[in-house]
């Protein structure tokens, strides 16, 4: 008898002998969707998405992310400062707050179209100095919060043997940037680093001491920490990745390992210049691995650096799973598990490095899918 999905991929988190190779949908199986809801922006919910969700629950080791619940320590506080209003607007939902700090508001909107599973910011937080500032004298307490587990422990209930359940959290940089335009946190970054060290601290404290409590708690899980391709190539320069990335994300990395967990790295694009540095971090584990054009490392230098101490996640194209015939498609399913199983290392998993955001599912697309579990249950 085979092993359970679960043990596959807590063997290969553990760099010990399967089966076969893991296979991930990443998102889809990722996220808990419930397809009977009939909201508006509800795409699961579009009949093309029955049979590519069933197979994704049926068919893949499902690496379940889950976050815990969260309420402030000083509601307080959040309800002097904080303000958001939720508003329809030609059939999309649009999202408005306001942070009022010292006599100084600052905005933040997003908008969500129905048709699409993702949000579109209209207004970053933090849009000049004197927005920086203000940002910089909120006070502490805002960012402190209660954390509830029963979310983490419920989703492992839900998926049993059939996978696991990977918490998901961003890291120091990812809060930092995503306070900006791309346009204004690359030349924050770029010019004024001693400022962007300070916002560096500023959310990376509450974070710090989240991931300590959160790792003591809930031990020997993996992890995906997100937000460090802010700061990849062509963004930002390697040392600067060293400097905002490494100094921030690696107290996180070693919590995490602390209480037995997996620390995996998510960062899209180029690797060639920063693969050392998160190797450094003391990560467990990096995704997407994205092929070239997109990233500029095949993964199988990827694994001969650092394979035999991290596990490697990925290696697929979202767009090729939605635009290659089936035939050209199963040639990088192949080639993807050829390199990544290939010599000594700690374990692969075959996952995309996204999935598709609207409620069109195509016949090519679920047959791109299908191709990928076939090729795995049958590989090697």
């Amino acid at each position: 008898m085979g092993m359970t999905r679960r043990d596959r991929l807590m063997a290969t988190l553990r760099g010990e002998p399967v089966d076969r190779p893991a296979v991930s949908f990443y998102e889809i199986g990722g996220f808990v969707t419930d397809r009977h809801d009939p909201s508006p922006f509800n795409i699961y919910n579009a009949p093309d998405w029955g049979p590519l969700l069933d197979l994704a629950e049926e068919k893949t080791d499902l690496i379940r992310m889950a976050v815990p619940a969260r309420t402030p320590v000083h509601p307080e506080v959040i309800n002097r400062i904080a303000k958001e209003t939720v508003s329809e607007k030609n059939g999309s939902r649009c999202i408005h707050t306001t942070y009022t700090i010292g006599g100084r508001t600052l905005t933040y909107r997003a908008r969500r179209d129905p048709d699409v599973q993702t949000s579109w910011t209209l207004e970053h937080l933090v849009k000049d100095m004197d927005d920086l500032k203000a940002f910089l004298d909120m006070p502490d307490a805002f960012f402190e919060r209660h954390q509830d587990l029963a979310p983490l422990h419920a989703a492992e209930a839900e998926v049993g043997d059939r996978g696991i359940v990977m918490m998901d959290t961003p890291d120091p940089i990812c809060q930092a940037a995503s306070l900006f335009s791309m346009e204004d946190y690359t030349v924050m970054a770029l010019t004024e680093n001693e400022l962007f060290h300070r916002v560096l601290e500023k959310v990376a404290a509450p974070l710090w001491r989240e991931t300590e409590e959160i790792a003591a708690r809930f031990p020997g899980r993996l992890w995906r920490i997100y937000g460090p391709e802010y700061a990849s190539e062509p963004y930002l320069p390697p040392s600067l990745f060293k400097e905002y990335v490494c100094r921030y994300t690696e107290p996180m990395v070693r919590s995490i390992r602390k209480y037995g967990g997996y620390a995996r790295i998510h960062c899209h694009g180029r690797l060639k210049n920063i693969l050392s540095a998160i190797a450094g971090m003391g990560a467990d584990g990096l995704d997407p691995i994205e092929p070239p054009p997109q990233g500029d490392m095949d993964l199988i230098d990827v694994r001969r650096q650092v394979g035999r101490q991290m596990v490697l996640f990925g290696n697929l194209e979202a767009s090729d799973i939605e635009n290659l015939a089936p035939p050209e498609f199963e040639g990088r399913v192949r080639r993807a598990l050829e390199q990544g199983t290939a010599g000594e290392g700690r374990g692969f998993v075959l996952m995309p490095s996204a999935s598709p955001y609207g409620r069109a599912i195509t016949p090519q697309t679920l047959e791109n899918y299908r191709t990928m579990v076939r090729l795995v249950e049958t590989w090697g």
